[in-house]
């Protein structure tokens, strides 16, 4: 793997909004949301604001910087009330990713 295959530095911040996963699921997808807000800082303090009831398991910056807010064991509350192709509970079956994006720019580009 090239020197870029892996995020140049990771911060562990404990959102409060997460729990168990449900009936024994497991995750067996990954979702990845926009975070449609300014900032990364923006939307960390959002993920982890106990009054919005919303978190991820990661946040990933403009700049690359992964930030750890629940332990992938757990349920982060990214997906709502969704499902998918059936499957209820998507929070329960899922890993979620957030990319700090206010939803008019592109992507930056892979370092």
């Amino acid at each position: 793997m090239g020197s870029g295959a892996f995020p140049r530095r990771i911060t562990l911040i404990l959102s409060p909004n997460y729990g168990p996963r449900r009936n024994g699921l497991r995750p067996e997808l990954v979702v990845i949301h926009y975070t449609a807000m300014a900032t990364a800082q923006a939307a960390q303090e959002r993920l982890c604001d106990p009054a919005y009831e919303v978190s991820a398991h990661w946040l990933i910056a403009e700049n690359g910087e992964a930030v750890a807010l629940v332990p992938e064991h757990l349920r982060a509350w990214h997906a709502g009330a969704g499902s998918w192709q059936g499957q209820d509970d998507i929070n329960s079956r899922s890993i979620g990713i957030e990319l700090a994006n206010n939803g008019r720019s592109p992507f930056p580009n892979r370092r």
